[in-house]
């Protein structure tokens, strides 16, 4: 039973030093996420999804604005985003 209970406090204490070490690690890496994250395109991070009602059926339209491309884009457009 002792053996369990120090066994479980040595687990949430590596636990909490581990999360420490992550911690610090991270504050030294900001800098290098927010570069990252500049250099990606806007459109990454736009809300691209489509936020609106949808009809019961689904319209040509609608699959397109879910999709991301054009209503007119040919079927290879439409595969590619799709994929």
């Amino acid at each position: 039973m002792a053996s369990t209970v120090v066994a479980v406090g040595l687990t949430i204490a590596a636990a909490g030093f581990a999360g420490c070490y992550v911690l610090q690690a991270m504050k030294h890496m900001e800098p290098q996420v927010k570069q990252v994250f500049q250099s990606l395109p806007k459109s990454a991070f736009s809300g691209g999804y489509y936020r609106g009602g949808f009809e019961p059926k689904m319209t040509k339209r609608e699959a397109a604005l879910i999709l991301g491309v054009s209503p007119t884009a040919n079927k290879g457009k439409i595969r590619d985003a799709h994929r």
